[in-house]
């Protein structure tokens, strides 16, 4: 049903989405020389700030912050982005689990603009005081704590809060009347749970592994995955071709690079139809996701210049644009 007080903010994200680069642009950043070239061509088209430093983190830092305020002006219900904060939170959670478990303060990375903030993470995870966060993180996090401190093991600590994270967006996406959202939460546990499988495969994990990490989709059947994965890295990709996902397995056999550029472009081809929708939140949803798929293409040139790579190297990296 078409829900006409999304179409103010749809017409402005329109007039955004033109300031997108285009796969030429890329094309022109990719073909400067130097990193110096590529800042500057990035700030004669408006990135970063006046009387910032041309340091590529600041223009990247300054140009997701730009997407946020915009998004803000529009005067829309910030709760449907929520499925995007998501990744960040427990990513959080899992920084402070292990800095309070080693008490090496510094030593992880918190992202900021997280409905709970760094140190309200650390606090809440010192004190045990779960109940204090979002009802969907509090028993993973009760489980991974007890996990560390009785076994050390960061990796178990991450499979349980990472399962977890892929339950919520699974269930976000179940509950959600915004198709693009329902469409996202689905290509992104698919996602995770390939490269899962295709990373257990390599490494000789057992089934075990695979049944806490793996979470439920509806794309891929995953009693038929984890025997796929338990054999090895040929027969996961003989389960993925048969499942449709070719393209997958021709990137996997490239390189680790090109596997990994496939799983975000799939992202934006699954949102890619939003820019014909008029009358929903898609659009603004995908404007943001559009964003940081830009950003993140730029950071992988400008760090492929400023370490030289062969040009053949960062292509390789380069995501596909949305517009």
């Amino acid at each position: 049903m078409a829900d006409h007080s999304f179409v103010y903010a749809v017409a402005r994200i329109r007039s955004m989405e033109t300031k997108l680069f285009s796969e030429s642009e890329i094309e022109q950043l990719l073909a400067c020389k130097t990193y110096g070239n590529c800042v500057s061509f990035l700030t004669e088209r408006g990135w970063g700030s006046s009387g910032q430093a041309l340091d590529a983190d600041c223009i990247l830092k300054c140009e997701s912050g730009k997407t946020w305020e915009a998004i803000k002006e529009l005067n829309v219900d910030m709760s449907v982005f929520d499925i995007l904060s998501f990744q960040n939170l427990y990513h959080n959670l899992k920084a402070a689990i292990k800095e309070t478990c080693t008490g090496s303060p510094g030593a992880n990375i918190y992202f900021s603009n997280t409905s709970v903030p760094k140190e309200e993470m650390i606090r809440i995870v010192r004190e045990k005081d779960f109940k204090s966060l979002p009802e969907h993180m509090q028993e993973a996090a009760d489980e991974a704590l007890e996990t560390m401190l009785q076994t050390r093991d960061g990796q178990l600590c991450d499979i349980i809060i990472d399962r977890a994270l892929l339950e919520n967006i699974r269930r976000t996406g179940d509950v959600s009347k915004e198709a693009v959202i329902r469409s996202y939460a689905s290509i992104i546990v698919t996602l995770a749970d390939i490269r899962i499988a295709v990373r257990a495969a390599k490494a000789g994990k057992n089934r075990q592994f695979l049944e806490r990490a793996l979470s439920p989709c509806d794309a891929l059947n995953l009693d038929r995955l984890i025997q796929a994965a338990v054999s090895g890295v040929e027969t996961v990709c003989t389960y993925l071709r048969e499942e449709g996902f070719s393209d997958a397995v021709d990137c996997l056999k490239k390189s680790n690079s090109a596997f990994e550029r496939w799983g975000d472009n799939r992202i934006i081809y699954t949102i890619q139809p939003q820019k014909y929708q008029s009358f929903s939140a898609g659009p603004l949803l995908a404007y943001v996701l559009a964003r940081e798929n830009e950003i993140k293409t730029v950071r992988m040139i400008l760090t492929g210049k400023q370490n030289e790579l062969s040009e053949d190297a960062i292509r390789e990296r380069v995501r596909v644009m949305y517009v």
